[in-house]
């Protein structure tokens, strides 16, 4: 019998009802990105073993390295579309470099913390981030449906069909596989020709194998990468801390950021040095996987590398059967699992401030005009950040109370003073008509910037000039420092 000590140490996976869920997981998760990495393979300009191997080496190793169990990292159209001027420029050689050298700028960045960045990520973009995933990822399908033999719209009707009624039957096995097995089989029977995954390319023969970038060792290799490097490992760690955060509201579990960061890196450099595009986290696999498939665990990770290259070398003759319809309706109950529908009702939009909407919008808007998930989330960060500077700002407030005897005036500040807000604090004094002594009460208020404190010297400065005394009151611990350190260091003088 095991110790009670070995039995809590035993891996979730291993329980059966676990295991076969993220088998199965890891198995449709790997017939769907065979299609996704040829594409990208294309949009990359480089063949199409390059991406299958990309998303074998980056699955496998990031299920070991990572920090968000059963998400999904291969071969992405965003960094393909980072790194397709290089090579197209340059060559393959440098390309492969390139992703050898963004692998070690993510661990940098990582290391540095670049996670704890995504906190200043506000829920609207968040929100707007999802919903442009689901709809670049509906927009790759669309393709796949223009100038196709009439066969392929009921085939594709048919998996839609599949994948929602299959699972009030039993949900043992995914929904999606059971959907590209009949698929397939009705296909071949009935020699119903319509595209298929082998019309996309040749799938490798063998396993990839190490070896170093074909490029010359010199400073000047170094200039030529660095910036399609550094574009990549932003890029790479915007989209694969984004996914991770939304993996985890759908799993109610948290994942270290920082571990991820870096483990991004590391899979991008062993990527690298097995011949691959490199890539980062993928929404549309990881959706399948988290919440089609049920997958929570690692296991489910490696797994789908691994079965991808079985697939791809030893049963290449029957995947290359597979008809694109089958993944096509994979990917469309995909869009509509991953697109919040709750945030454009009717009833939502009524009740939500105009604000959140503007950056929700914004987020789209860029995201799918570019294709480039970090213009997008960078834009609507900036866009929630000055709706949200200048909702404070109005909330700074100046009331004067003159003393009885006119000798005296008392200025109450309230609210948060900082560059916003500060900014028209000057003018809210009356330097001719106040009396000779001015207090300015700051107990309500607080200091956050030099620009606050340079409207205060600007304000003793005016009043001085009148020959007036002003005395500045309340301040608490953390404003005080602030202008104790900075008053009278900020005019041009200084």
């Amino acid at each position: 019998m095991p110790s009670p000590a070995l039995s809590l140490r035993r891996p979730s996976w291993l329980s059966p009802k676990v295991l076969r869920t993220e088998v199965l997981g890891g198995l449709v998760v790997a017939l769907a990105l065979i299609p996704e990495a040829i594409s990208f393979s294309i949009i990359a300009g480089v063949d199409p073993a390059i991406g299958l191997f990309a998303s074998f080496t980056m699955a496998v190793t990031i299920a070991i390295v990572g920090g968000r169990p059963a998400m999904i990292s291969a071969a992405t159209g965003a960094v393909a579309l980072v790194i397709a001027p290089l090579n197209r420029e340059h060559g393959f050689g440098y390309l492969v470099a390139a992703v050898i050298l963004a692998g070690v700028f993510q661990i940098v960045l990582g290391a540095l913390g670049v996670a704890r960045l995504l906190r200043f990520v506000p829920r609207s973009v968040m929100v707007g981030f999802v919903n442009a995933l689901a709809i670049l990822v509906f927009m790759a399908q669309v393709p796949e449906l223009r100038d196709v033999p009439w066969a392929v719209y009921p085939l594709v009707a048919a998996g839609l069909t599949l994948m929602v009624f299959f699972p009030k039957v039993t949900t043992v096995v995914p929904a999606p596989l059971v959907s590209i097995v009949i698929l397939t089989t009705i296909t071949v029977a009935a020699g119903i020709a319509v595209p298929t995954v082998g019309d996309k390319g040749a799938l490798p023969s063998a396993l990839p194998v190490p070896g170093l970038p074909d490029v010359p060792f010199t400073l000047d290799t170094l200039a030529t990468i660095a910036p399609y490097a550094f574009a990549m490992a932003l890029v790479g760690l915007m989209e694969s801390l984004m996914t991770a955060k939304l993996v985890d509201d759908i799993t109610d579990t948290r994942s270290s950021k920082t571990r991820e960061s870096v483990g991004q890196g590391i899979a991008n450099i062993v990527t690298g040095f097995f011949g691959g595009m490199g890539g980062c986290a993928m929404i549309g696999q990881t959706m399948i996987n988290v919440k089609v498939s049920g997958a929570r665990t690692r296991l489910s990770t490696f797994l789908a590398g691994v079965f991808l290259m079985v697939l791809c070398i030893a049963f290449g003759p029957v995947v290359s059967e597979i008809p694109m319809a089958a993944l096509v309706a994979v990917m469309v109950m995909v869009c509509f699992a991953t697109f919040d529908w709750h945030s454009i009702a009717p009833k939502t939009l009524k009740r939500m401030p105009a604000g959140e909407i503007t950056v929700m919008v914004i987020t789209v808007t860029c995201v799918v005009a570019t294709h480039n998930l970090a213009v997008g989330v960078i834009a609507g960060s900036v866009t929630a950040m000055v709706i949200f500077a200048r909702r404070v700002a109005h909330l700074a407030n100046v009331t004067s109370v003159t003393d009885p005897d006119g000798t005296q005036v008392v200025y109450s500040v309230t609210g948060e003073l900082f560059f916003a807000s500060s900014n028209d604090l000057v003018a809210r004094f009356d330097y001719a008509g106040d009396p000779d002594k001015v207090v300015i009460d700051l107990a309500s208020a607080h200091i956050w910037d030099a620009s606050t404190v340079a409207a205060l010297d600007a304000i003793e400065t005016k009043y001085a000039q009148r020959g007036k005394t002003v005395e500045i009151t309340g301040l608490n611990e953390h404003s005080a420092r602030i202008h104790r350190t900075l008053s009278g260091e900020l005019s041009p003088g200084h």
